[in-house]
């Protein structure tokens, strides 16, 4: 799934992302980096992507459906072939690190669970979530 987003796409939203995201885990922006894994990097717990996801629809002006970076994650995969009694696939490993191809590839376990798949999400995976939503709006 090629989404087409380019690193100036990337560049153009990054100061305000990161901005928002060191505002709403409370952390210095200075240790918000494109590569940073909001939760093991910067401290974040699932609650605060909701917090998250909702600050950066009011600093962009976008809609951002909930729960839509695992669902786009998936891609064309049906869940059963994605997950397995709540285990990723291969085959949905395969796709989850094309889909989010700004994580570093020794991030990716295997086996992984789906629950553990939003550990996986940097500062730049919210830049391109932010970029679809500017983009299907």
């Amino acid at each position: 799934m090629a989404d087409n987003i380019t690193q100036q796409d990337i560049d153009a939203v990054y100061p305000k992302v990161s901005a928002t995201i060191a505002d709403a885990l409370g952390c210095d922006e200075g240790e918000v980096k494109r590569d940073s894994s909001l939760i093991d990097d910067l401290g974040a717990e699932s609650i605060d992507f909701l917090d998250l996801v909702f600050r950066l629809e009011r600093a962009f002006k976008v809609k951002i459906p909930r729960g839509k970076i695992v669902e786009d994650s998936r891609g064309t995969l049906s869940e059963a072939e994605f997950e397995q009694k709540g285990i990723v696939t291969d085959q949905g490993l395969a796709q989850l690190k094309a889909f989010l191809s700004e994580v570093p590839p020794e991030r990716f376990r295997s086996p992984l669970k789906v629950v553990e798949i939003p550990r996986l999400f940097t500062t730049e995976t919210f830049c391109k979530l932010v970029i679809r939503a500017q983009r299907s709006g």
